[in-house]
């Protein structure tokens, strides 16, 4: 049985940079950190393994790895995209905080049942921070039957094709 999420990990370019996103601007300590020498293979490598604790006990992780190429771009929303779950007061002091600090800020979005705002962080993610709407918000089992509904829908009229 799958307990819930221990950490999501991403490739950063620095380290530094990338802590003081998430650790000065989004207020995630910095957690743990390690250094990988030396891969499963045997090959010689010098990577930082960054860690970013949430509220829950989950992390957001990343890998400083000078000598593995990677192209890092700044993402489209629909490629990749990194949701946190706020409150509304957090949420509308971030959207002011990013763009007092001059960071990409986007939103206030409304989803219907959340509403979301969006900064890229300095490796060309885009980070989601959101807050449920609980009036607008359905019930789990609820929920799962719209989105089974909704899924079979999409099949039906994209797999035809």
């Amino acid at each position: 049985m799958i307990k819930g999420l221990h950490h999501n990990a991403y490739r950063c370019r620095s380290s530094e940079e990338t802590r003081k996103f998430y650790e000065d601007f989004l207020g995630l300590p910095l957690a743990d950190a390690l250094t990988i020498r030396e891969t499963k293979t045997g090959r010689e490598t010098e990577v930082l393994h960054t860690f970013y604790r949430m509220d829950d006990g989950s992390f957001l992780a990343f890998f400083e790895a000078p000598d593995q190429p990677f192209e890092f771009k700044d993402q489209h929303d629909y490629d990749l995209h990194i949701a946190l779950e706020v409150d509304m007061d957090t949420l509308h002091k971030m959207f002011a905080k990013g763009k007092e600090a001059g960071i990409e800020t986007r939103g206030i979005a409304d989803h219907h049942f959340i509403q979301s705002i969006y900064f890229r962080d300095p490796n060309g993610y885009v980070i989601e921070l959101t807050t449920k709407i609980p009036e607008k918000t359905p019930a789990p089992e609820v929920a799962e039957k719209e989105a089974k509904a909704m899924l079979k829908e999409w099949n039906k009229s994209h797999l035809a094709a």
